[in-house]
């Protein structure tokens, strides 16, 4: 019996728009920077020997097709020893890192199925290079679809709840955020169970693993109703407002407009007021850059729109005067003074009998 034909997908650039000018509050996770040379196993010359080739790889602009062929050999065979594995996996992540002609090659030679073995291998050492090479190759456009095709997702989902080391958490992350640019890939991914892991990541790890879960999410949730719908369930709404509310943290633009994603849905406006997100977006309205003002504005036009018990509690924390700044502001973008005009219209809604009735009935 013919096996199953695989899924085909189709790449779909992703500008990190959505309603908000968020082109500058995120960019796509990098190749990995997980650290180079790992302590060798080896010892002696050939400790010395496995070194200077890892390095010249490392270094190398290029690398011929005949190197690359015999590394994904060596990589496929079932007779490669443990130590060969770990170098052959090591030298083709870092062929990939830097050169987009190497990612290229390296996955036509063969080298996507093998690495996404890796990733299940009782070796953390060979986990974390399969993960980070599978993530160094999809930094090309043109690797994506062979990756996903494959059947990576469900095993870099399982790396990113239990890889070994948290560069590999991370790398997972970033790996499943670059897949998910492709047309109709988001949900997929969520449905295998990344976005609860994310979540995770997001109120657990270090600086990268909080701005790769929040890069990761705003592109998982950006166009998928689902996906949205899972992290507010999975309490998503709590970690972005404490990550907004301080200003140390780095994250208060990513964590806004992935905030600004979830709160498109009746779900997520409701989770982040009850989070105590609307004293926390009218600060950013009132005292943050540009890009933090415009973003909180949306978030509160959205949370408004349709409920005026939610309008009466936004206009009792003093958003109106600062609205109207901004509205009368020269440097304000025209697009975000409409914004402001609409809210600012909004907000008088609730002083009326008519307001007060409709926020009784909802």
């Amino acid at each position: 019996m013919e096996s199953e034909s695989p899924p085909m997908y189709r790449y779909m650039p992703r500008s990190y728009s959505d309603s908000g000018d968020s082109s500058g509050a995120f960019s796509d996770c990098n190749s990995d920077r997980s650290g180079e040379f790992p302590p060798s196993p080896l010892s002696g010359s050939a400790a010395s020997a496995s070194l200077h080739r890892i390095l010249l790889s490392c270094a190398a602009v290029d690398s011929s097709d005949e190197v690359i062929d015999s590394l994904v050999a060596e990589l496929s065979s079932p007779n490669t020893d443990l130590e060969s594995l770990r170098r052959a996996a090591t030298e083709l992540r870092l062929l990939a890192k830097h050169n987009p002609d190497n990612r290229i090659r390296i996955a036509r030679a063969g080298a996507v199925r093998p690495l996404i073995s890796l990733l299940s291998h009782q070796d953390p050492i060979l986990q974390e290079n399969g993960v980070t090479a599978l993530l160094n190759l999809s930094l090309c456009d043109e690797n994506k679809a062979p990756i996903a095709e494959a059947g990576a997702i469900r095993p870099l989902v399982r790396a990113l709840k239990s890889g070994p080391t948290a560069a590999a958490r991370e790398n997972a992350a970033c790996a499943l955020l670059r897949l998910s640019q492709l047309d109709g890939l988001a949900t997929a991914i969520g449905r295998a169970g990344a976005i609860p892991l994310l979540v995770n990541l997001l109120e657990t790890g270090g600086p990268r693993g909080k701005k790769d879960a929040a890069t990761t999410l705003y592109s998982l949730c950006h166009g998928s109703r689902e996906n949205k719908l899972q992290a507010v369930q999975h309490g998503a709404v709590r970690p972005l407002l404490e990550l907004m509310a301080d200003s140390e943290s780095g994250m208060v633009d990513k964590a806004a407009y992935v905030l600004h994603a979830l709160v498109t849905t009746s779900e997520g406006r409701d989770a982040a007021v009850q989070e105590g997100g609307i004293p926390v977006l009218v600060e950013m309205v009132e005292a943050g850059t540009p890009r933090q003002t415009e973003i909180a504005t949306l978030a509160l036009l959205q949370i408004c729109e349709e409920n005026s018990t939610y309008r009466t509690m936004v206009a009792r924390e003093g958003v109106i005067p600062p609205l109207v700044a901004l509205s009368q502001s020269s440097d304000a973008r025209p697009k975000l003074k409409t914004k402001a005009e609409a809210l600012i219209e909004l907000l008088r809604k609730p002083r009326s009998a008519s307001g007060r009735s409709r926020g009784a009935a909802e």
